[in-house]
């Protein structure tokens, strides 16, 4: 009423105000309501009301005469008196006959306006409709991530199922016994189409309207057959099964999808990822179905062990022992080597004992020395330790490999390690009264023991090309060993020059002797007599020019790295790793957990402890193959050692 009032007098006004323009100038047009709410109603946009409001509404803003809508209090609206009903009489004689006493004064004593309306208490508006999206969790499809097997996921919804089977109906009805095939193919089905109405609802729905599916699912021209989501094609007339003619339609992102390429992966021994594509094929159409079989071909960790990539960090930096210039012999690697057979006398048929060789190489200027001994024994090592300090002095620093873990690895090999890892700590004692400092390198690492490894490897290759199948005595051993090391001792440091006026390669010798051990005696062509201080200074002039040439020409040869150029991502305390043997097959490697790292001087971690279920030990980061779980890119919490016992278990 109150608004249809309001546009009568729109009407009105427009009327009169026509029939004056010709007579009188107006310069504003006011009109007066004492309803609030048709004032809220005025200040809305009419598209936000409903139709009848909207309709009235639009009719009054639209007038072409501009006019200003006011309150005025009920008590002082003259047309409130008309429309209450009044004589004539009475009308006449009323005080707002006249209109309000306060019209006739200036504006601002007008009265006020009340306060405007809010949207919540103003009616006629229009229901606000405002997008949403609710995510309700599906408590069906979170059961997915509770299971690690297809087998049972689908034994426990057929037991349920089964339950609520016999639950409703009788007891001569009931099922009994072990699970049938049908029961555990309606379980699986009842899996497949809770994930298909969760990822393909909108497709379903078009489906089921007989409207076109959406863009990702056109090529496939799906069908609904029993409320599933299958692959319509055109293989109907294919003389093949009814599942391979038309496939389960999944997503490819979903804990139904991995259980269910799991399940076929492991059942078909581990195939690779284009057969297990094509075995899924005959019942399942996955989408985008090659990459998500092969990351979960990856994640496989019985397929892992067979491809297992260890880390690479970068090569270390070159300790100081091995680019400062020092005395001979003074910082050493040492390491042992055979057995070899020999013969106990020249005599025919005697018997033969094994003999070994330790050999020491010097860190700066790769200088070989190499000893004969007779058995692996504590007594022997220092033997030889003994006569190589006598003869070469006695070194303030001992680099070997510690070898604590060849497990599997040769006889004679075993034999080398076990002498070691048994007798460490009466050799360190026996060599720490002498001042000696021994340093052992991880186990498992021989590249940290470069140096001795590589002149082991030099002097078997020399020993077997000479020796070939005979058996020397032990004086003719050592004696060969003697020779062996004087060839290696005369190798080139540094690569040859082509310039006949270059000085002679510098080797090992010239440190040791002032020229290369092979080399021929020079006779003097200097028949002067030299003052005994003067042949000193010639000395001293020759060593420092073999140290000169050893830092021009020898030195920067190690500048650069010849593998292990980038690092990988750092191993990280709580990982679990698989531990690479060289000596046994990959599905024997045992699991690991890091519990400490152990970086080096320029912060790269090259070596770590782990915890396994035989105990404690130390490896190198090569040696390790971090196993691709689901949690190997969130950030890793250390746990206790039984974890990773009860986590081998499992794998």
């Amino acid at each position: 009423m109150e608004l249809s009032a309001a546009s009568l007098l729109t009407q009105l006004m427009i009327r009169v105000s026509t029939q004056l323009l010709s007579h009188i100038t107006i310069k504003q047009h006011i009109c007066w309501s004492d309803s609030t709410i048709v004032l809220a109603w005025l200040n809305t946009p009419p598209h936000r009301l409903q139709v009848f409001e909207a309709n009235r509404v639009a009719k009054i803003t639209s007038n072409p005469i501009t006019s200003t809508w006011k309150h005025v209090p009920t008590n002082l609206n003259p047309a409130d008196c008309a429309s209450r009903g009044m004589s004539a009489q009475s009308l006449s004689a009323h005080d707002l006959w006249w209109s309000p006493s306060w019209l006739k004064e200036p504006p601002d004593t007008w009265p006020k306006m009340p306060p405007a309306l809010g949207h919540h208490a103003l009616p006629g508006l229009k229901p606000k409709k405002v997008p949403a999206h609710i995510a309700v969790p599906d408590l069906d499809l979170d059961l997915l991530t509770r299971f690690s097997s297809l087998d049972k996921l689908v034994g426990v919804t057929a037991c349920i199922k089964r339950f609520i089977f016999n639950c409703r109906h009788n007891s001569t009805d009931r099922r009994s016994g072990s699970l049938t095939v049908g029961e555990r193919r309606d379980a699986l089905l009842f899996w497949v189409r809770s994930v298909q109405h969760n990822e393909f609802a909108e497709d379903i729905y078009r489906l089921q309207a007989g409207k076109i599916c959406t863009v990702r699912l056109q090529r496939l021209s799906p069908l609904m057959k029993d409320d599933l989501l299958r692959v319509g094609g055109r293989l109907t007339h294919a003389p093949i099964r009814y599942d391979a003619q038309h496939p389960l339609v999944l997503p490819s992102s979903s804990p139904l999808v991995d259980l269910i390429i799991d399940h076929y992966h492991r059942i078909n021994c581990h195939p690779g990822a284009d057969t297990l594509h094509a075995i899924l094929r005959q019942q399942f159409w996955i989408l985008s179905a090659r990459r998500a079989i092969r990351h979960r071909v990856y994640k496989c960790i019985r397929c892992f062990r067979y491809r297992a990539q260890a880390r690479a960090p970068m090569m270390a930096d070159l300790p100081a022992d091995r680019v400062t210039p020092q005395p001979v012999f003074s910082q050493v690697s040492t390491d042992f080597a055979g057995p070899f057979l020999i013969k106990s006398s020249t005599l025919r048929n005697v018997k033969l004992m094994k003999a070994y060789f330790c050999v020491f190489v010097c860190l700066s200027t790769k200088a070989v020395h190499l000893e004969l001994v007779s058995s692996l024994s504590t007594e022997a090592f220092l033997a030889a330790m003994q006569r190589f300090v006598s003869r070469r002095g006695t070194p303030n620093l001992v680099r070997s490999d510690c070898g604590t873990n060849y497990v599997g690895a040769k006889n004679h090999l075993i034999e080398v390690q076990d002498f070691l890892a048994q007798n460490n700590d009466t050799i360190t004692h026996r060599l720490a009264n002498q001042h000696i400092t021994w340093l052992l390198q991880p186990p498992t690492g021989p590249w940290f023991g470069g140096l001795h490894e590589i002149a082991v490897k030099s002097t078997k290759k020399l020993l077997y090309h000479v020796i070939g199948e005979q058996h020397l005595t032990f004086e003719e051993f050592s004696t060969l060993l003697t020779r062996v090391e004087a060839v290696l001792n005369s190798r080139p440091l540094c690569p040859l020059s082509s310039d006949p006026s270059d000085f002679e390669p510098l080797t090992a010798g010239h440190f040791l002797i002032g020229r290369p051990l092979t080399a021929l005696p020079e006779p003097s062509f200097d028949d002067r007599p030299l003052s005994a201080l003067k042949r000193f200074q010639l000395i001293q002039a020759l060593s420092q020019c073999f140290w000169t040439l050893w830092t021009k020409s020898y030195l920067h040869t190690l500048q650069t790295r010849s593998k292990w150029l980038s690092t990988s991502s750092p191993p990280r305390v709580g990982e679990l790793v698989l531990i690479k043997e060289d000596n046994q097959p990959p599905l024997q490697w045992k699991l690991g957990r890091i519990i400490r790292t152990l970086p080096g001087k320029d912060g790269v971690i090259r070596v770590v402890d782990l915890d396994t279920k035989h105990g404690s030990l130390r490896r190198p980061v090569f040696k390790l193959a971090r196993l691709p779980l689901d949690s190997a890119h969130e950030e890793v919490q250390p746990r206790p050692p039984q974890d990773v016992r009860a986590t081998a278990r499992r794998l």
